[in-house]
């Protein structure tokens, strides 16, 4: 049945509630609702200022998708937008969502997964974060964990770089960097490359910075294409468009050693348990925010 519920200031409708949105485990559009409510206060630190790009599934995860990066017209005036300009000309009107009435009218246009920018809306083209996307090309998460402590000792002992760990929700784990804004986005993928570059050269047994999956050769493949202008990355605490919606989770490094651990390890079923046990590993990352320039210029000179 439909509703419409008033979040703060603003009234959203809330409609088709008991559409299935995950067969398997019969979860339904009213669940995800109920879900990103609850967790609003811990995802929107994540989801403010930032342009994001929708990911809809109007009939559920095993049905068409499609991605969305401008506002559509018939958005209410209420929900903020920031108007960039393309690369190859014209512009996108992307939406902000810094409150719970934009989160809840997002995901009742069946936007299960916001997948944000690297930077914010004032300055769009100069990040503030840095990611190394773990790609497992195996089934063999003990392998990932080891390239995830390969990671974060290389980025510590090189650069006195500090990083984040979260689980994907998917199959591999972001390792992320709070940087100041200071470097646009191509000087800052430039470092990414060629740092991954020098863990492959250092565990070629581990890692490939090859593309094509079938150079893989089993290996993890260090992907850091999101640190581009209009690149995006998964949303913390985001469900994932996987049966049994699991969450993007971040984590302590000293979780690595838990042997239940999974990419997939924490649900909506779950993950207010973990909330209610302990806090968010990254609640105060934005504290953490680190100079990008020795680590770029030690690298150059490499």
């Amino acid at each position: 049945m439909d509703q419409e519920r008033k979040f703060g200031k603003r009234k959203v409708k809330l409609s088709n509630l008991e559409k299935v949105f995950f067969p398997e485990a019969g979860l339904t559009k009213g669940d995800l609702l109920d879900y990103y409510e609850k967790i609003s206060e811990v995802i929107l630190p994540y989801l403010k200022d930032r342009p994001l790009t929708m990911i809809r599934f109007p009939n559920g995860i095993n049905d068409k998708q499609f991605y969305q990066k401008d506002a559509p017209d018939y958005f209410p005036d209420w929900i903020p937008t920031k108007t960039i300009k393309k690369k190859e000309g014209g512009e996108t009107h992307y939406v902000i969502c810094n409150d719970l009435a934009t989160l809840m009218y997002l995901t009742n246009q069946a936007c299960i997964t916001p997948h944000i920018w690297l930077s914010r809306k004032d300055q769009a083209d100069l990040p503030d974060r840095l990611i190394f996307d773990l790609d497992p090309s195996e089934d063999d998460f003990q392998k990932l964990k080891l390239a995830a402590r390969k990671i974060r000792k290389y980025l510590k002992q090189e650069f006195e770089l500090k990083s984040f760990i979260m689980t994907t929700g998917s199959r591999g784990f972001h390792i992320s960097i709070p940087i100041k804004r200071q470097y646009d986005f191509d000087e800052v993928r430039s470092f990414a490359q060629a740092a991954s570059k020098e863990l492959e050269a250092e565990f070629p047994e581990i890692f490939t910075t090859a593309s094509r999956k079938a150079k893989r050769d089993g290996k993890i493949y260090l992907d850091v294409a999101r640190n581009g202008f209009g690149q995006t990355a998964v949303t913390p605490y985001s469900v994932r468009p996987i049966e049994g919606a699991p969450v993007a989770t971040p984590l302590d490094w000293d979780e690595l050693s838990k042997k239940d651990l999974s990419a997939q390890r924490y649900t909506i079923k779950n993950i207010f348990r973990r909330l209610g046990s302990k806090d968010d590993p990254w609640k105060n990352m934005d504290a953490e925010v680190q100079d990008l320039s020795a680590a770029i210029k030690k690298l150059q000179k490499d």
